[in-house]
């Protein structure tokens, strides 16, 4: 078997020391060398067939080049723009990506987050977590740094990036209320998870003077979103409107209302959150909240890269909210629809 290249061959090859080799193919080093050099110096590895060994360069320099990031649900179509975010602000820093799916499961989390740390990753994006994750607190001061992404863990002391729920399901509400929706219903996720308590309170603010009525999923997807909205359909007086805690619990919705034989928005108005991809393609189109995917995972990346790089909390551990923005479409219209189908004259 031919031996493989080593710096060695490829400085001797450009001429270069082995040091100047080294920081020439170095990504996370830009400019340090010379571009002619820089180029001789990646010719010569192409030529010989040279690549790094990533574990030589971890025991030499104590650093992997690799961050951890551990999600819920890789199908859950918010996430990967999230982590493609993340991962593109990492690799133009020369550092890249392990990816864990947790499947919502703290056991599986507990496991991912130590097999990541025995990589010896030098950092943690984590977008799994429960608000009381034990997990996440133990992270709290340690190192690597940790940064949380779209779900809060109480007093874990750890920097968050999200958009801006509060804000967006306010924005979601008053919109129902200028439309003149009174008999309002919210379709609240899983309590254990900071993206429900968030939305939640906000709703509450925002109905504060309507008649409202708060339903849990069990999670946020759509067969547990249509079982509680089924239930919601049948009480009475029944809700002019659902406003759903994300989009997934707003198609569980959309499902329910076919099985009634009710139309939306004629019958009842829905509104979700996320505005995943295709929601725009339904029938009809549904109005939701747009929350930065691809923006949270930059900044949760940029974040990280500035606590691995020694910037610390300053006062605190920072919290990023990304703005976010109600999209209309055609899922919403004003009740008196409903009223004057009832009544024969629509």
């Amino acid at each position: 078997m031919a031996r493989r290249p080593t710096i060695r061959d490829v400085a001797a090859r450009a001429g270069v020391h082995p040091g100047t080799a080294s920081r020439a193919l170095n990504p996370a080093l830009p400019g340090r060398i010379a571009a002619a050099t820089a180029l001789r110096v990646r010719t010569a590895a192409e030529e010989l067939g040279y690549t790094p060994d990533p574990t030589a360069r971890s025991l030499r320099t104590r650093r992997s080049g690799v961050v951890g990031v551990v999600v819920p649900d890789l199908t859950n179509p918010v996430l990967p723009p999230i982590v493609r975010g993340v991962e593109e602000t990492l690799w133009a820093a020369g550092i890249a990506c392990l990816v864990a799916d947790t499947d919502n499961d703290p056991a599986r989390e507990a496991v991912a987050v130590r097999e990541l740390l025995a990589r010896r990753c030098e950092g943690l994006v984590i977008a799994t977590a429960t608000r009381a994750s034990a997990t996440v607190r133990a992270l709290a001061g340690a190192d690597p740094p940790a940064v949380l992404v779209t779900r809060d863990v109480e007093d874990a002391g750890l920097p968050f990036v999200a958009g801006d729920d509060a804000g967006g399901v306010e924005a979601a509400a008053h919109h129902l209320l200028h439309l003149g929706h009174r008999r309002i219903a919210y379709l609240a996720g899983p309590p254990d998870l900071s993206t429900t308590v968030t939305r939640r309170a906000a709703v509450e603010r925002a109905f504060a003077d309507a008649d409202l009525v708060v339903a849990s999923a069990r999670t946020y997807g759509i067969a547990d979103g249509r079982e509680a909205a089924r239930d919601l359909l049948a009480s009475a007086p029944r809700p002019t409107a659902i406003l759903a805690g994300n989009d997934m619990l707003a198609l569980g919705v959309y499902e329910a209302l076919a099985e009634a034989g009710l139309r939306c928005p004629a019958d009842v108005s829905v509104a979700g959150h996320n505005d995943m991809p295709l929601v725009d393609r339904l029938d009809p189109p549904l109005t939701t909240v747009a929350i930065p995917r691809a923006e949270i995972g930059v900044a949760a990346a940029r974040v990280l890269l500035d606590r691995m790089a020694g910037g610390g909390d300053g006062g605190g551990p920072r919290r990023t909210l990304l703005p976010t923005r109600l999209v209309l479409r055609g899922s919403t219209g004003p009740p008196q629809a409903a009223a004057s189908r009832a009544r024969g004259l629509g």
